[in-house]
Formats: structure tokens, sequence, C-alpha cells
């Protein structure tokens, strides 16, 4: 191609094209490393739900440890409402660990839903680019041979003036 008045506006063009190419690549890419993060944020939510349960079932016990400790002895057996709370948290922390394993199951299945729709999307969006790049060149060369044929009908003119 040859230099012309609006060769750099073309290139300016074809560069903004291509970088919102690499632009929607990226999004989509980010938006997928966002999916697994919050897949493995909510994996690892396990470990804190058991240790929390753990950890307040320990303090109802001491609780009661410290409630025994204080009242004359014999006089308060607390064995069957510690089986209670036992019996509580064990069931309070199984339904949280079945919900949770519930939502990460439904944000797997909505990661790979999405990796479907991006990968879709980025072809249909290459696709588009390069139908644009072409008609882009072809526009790019057609305003090229214009400019070329008012310069030798320029020429043409000077000459038999």
């Amino acid at each position: 191609m040859t230099q012309n008045p609006l060769t750099t506006v073309f290139d300016a063009q074809r560069t903004a094209i291509e970088q919102h190419q690499a632009l929607t690549h990226d999004a989509l890419e980010a938006q997928k490393a966002a999916f697994d993060a919050f897949t493995t944020g909510l994996e690892t939510s396990e470990s804190f739900i058991e240790g929390n349960a753990e950890l307040s079932k320990g303090l109802v016990h001491a609780t009661f440890d410290a409630l025994e400790a204080s009242m004359p002895e014999g006089s308060a057996d607390l064995e069957e409402l510690r089986v209670a709370v036992d019996d509580g948290f064990e069931a309070a922390t199984e339904a949280q660990l079945e919900s949770l394993e519930a939502l990460v199951e439904a944000v797997e299945e909505s990661s790979v839903a999405y990796d479907e729709f991006a990968e879709e999307y980025a072809a249909v969006v290459d696709d588009s680019v390069e139908n644009a790049l072409e008609a882009h060149d072809q526009f790019a060369d057609n305003v090229e041979e214009v400019s070329i044929s008012i310069e030798e009908a320029a020429d043409e003119f000077d000459v038999s003036a």
C-alpha cells in the first residue's frame, strides 16, 4: 500500500479493531479465572465450617464444665445436654456442608456453561473481526486506488493545460 493521507487513519482503525479483539479475549479469560477462584474459595470453606463447629462445640462444653465445677459434686449431670449439643452441632455442620457442596456444584456447572459460552462468543468475535478487517482492508485498497486515479487525473490535467 502506498502512503497517502488516509493510510495513518486506516492503520489506526486496524489497530483499534485488533486491540478490541484482544481486550474481549482478556475479559473472557478474566471471567473464567474469577469462576475458578470463587470455586476454590468455596471449596476451602469446608474446613472453616468444620473448624468453627468444633470451636463452638468446645466453648459450649467448656461452659458445661465450668457450670458443673461450680455446683456441688453429683448435683447436676449434664451428659444428656452434652450429647444433645453434639448432635445439634453435627446436624448443623452436616447441613452446612451439604449446602456448600450443592453451591460448589452449581458454581462448577455455571463455570462449565460459561466456558462453553466464552468459547463460542470468542469464535464469533474472531469471525466478526476477521470479516471487519477484510472489509476494512478492501475499503483502504479502494481509497488508495481512487487516490492514485485522482493523482493521475490531476497530472494529466496539469500536462494538458
